[in-house]
């Protein structure tokens, strides 16, 4: 009799955030689940920076399994490293003393981001050159990602004409879609795809988890967070306001989604909705709130290999917490109370 290699694993379902380089938090996450060897992935969604670590995550798994994984998602941070040492945004002594990992006190970056709001990256980038691409197809298999069975994966992007959500599946995921998914207008031109143009999905779905519940098998959904829900304070600088508005716009889709699973959840609970037609899903939740809560909008073009080792390290130690307490709720509960976090 041939022994089962999945037995024992638990299948999970994983949502990834954007947020720029606050990505490599996620990478930390990822990175510890994959060590620890208990977990398969049925299905992952992400978006913008999410998308990235979730094409290397499902391109990863294709070519070698969870080493392979693991091999390229620290090959793709790395790469970011590289190519981030070659650009102007670097922090300054000022913020390489404070250790906040913010851009804050860096010249360059109040000019670019001066500059950002007098002109569009159609004027200053005219020649539509984004260092990300060359990054993506080093080190994501597209080609073999596409035909893979094993994983499904769906990233999201915002139809720019239309404003509706786009959500690209596993056989049309090239590096054109990953990019769209991470299309921040104010710093790229919108990447054109069959005639429509996209920017970043995170203004309709961030990450999107619909494609979770209708698409895979499994009804546990990780969510790893990078956008702070909540902050300490009343933002009164305009900078800070800033700062705020940014992290509510990129939260806003996935509370309405949330909240639509709670809805849902509730009325199968009472016995209004019949379970074999409606899945009540399991929600868990993987996040770093009051460390990302005291991080700038600058600090998500920080690509300084330094402040990417602090999030990965921080990435995986809150992973690591997180399957010492709630590892044994996978296929038996949320670990995480929507009502609390999300409502």
């Amino acid at each position: 009799m041939t022994a089962n290699p999945d037995f024992g694993l638990r299948r999970i379902n994983i949502a990834l955030q954007g947020g720029g380089a606050h990505g490599a938090f996620t990478w930390g996450v990822l990175d510890r689940l994959l060590e620890d060897g208990r977990i398969a992935v049925d299905a992952i969604s992400g978006t913008s920076a999410g998308a990235m670590n979730a094409a290397v995550l499902a391109s990863g798994l294709a070519s070698g399994g969870p080493a392979g994984a693991r091999a390229a998602l620290d090959r793709f941070w790395r790469r970011i490293a590289d190519a981030a040492r070659l650009g102007p945004l670097q922090p300054s002594w000022m913020d390489r003393m404070l250790g906040t990992g913010n851009l804050d006190w860096s010249p360059l970056w109040f000019m670019f981001d001066t500059m950002t709001r007098f002109f569009s990256p159609y004027e200053l980038n005219p020649m539509n050159v984004n260092p990300l691409r060359d990054v993506l197809i080093d080190v994501v298999d597209f080609e073999r990602l596409r035909a893979s069975t094993d994983v499904k994966l769906f990233l999201c992007a915002t139809n720019v004409r239309r404003g509706r959500i786009r959500v690209f599946e596993t056989a049309e995921i090239t590096a054109d879609t990953v990019l769209a998914s991470a299309c921040l207008p104010f710093l790229f031109q919108a990447v054109e795809i069959d005639g429509e143009h996209y920017w970043d999905g995170g203004y309709m779905g961030n990450p999107p988890i619909y494609p979770l519940i209708y698409n895979a098998d499994s009804r546990d959904v990780l969510i790893i967070r990078i956008n702070p829900i909540e902050i300490p304070k009343v933002p009164t600088t305009a900078r800070e306001i800033l700062d705020r508005v940014n992290t509510l716009s990129f939260n806003s889709s996935l509370m309405r989604e949330m909240r639509a699973i709670d809805f849902v959840t509730k009325l199968i609970d009472q016995g209004a909705l019949d379970p074999a037609q409606y899945k009540r899903m399991r929600i868990h939740s993987i996040d770093a709130e009051e460390r990302m809560a005291k991080l700038s909008v600058s600090s998500k073009l920080n690509a300084d290999w330094g402040f990417l080792q602090e999030l990965r390290a921080l990435g995986r130690e809150r992973a690591d917490a997180w399957l010492a307490q709630h590892f044994d709720d996978l296929g038996e509960r949320s670990s995480v109370s929507i009502a609390d976090v999300f409502l």
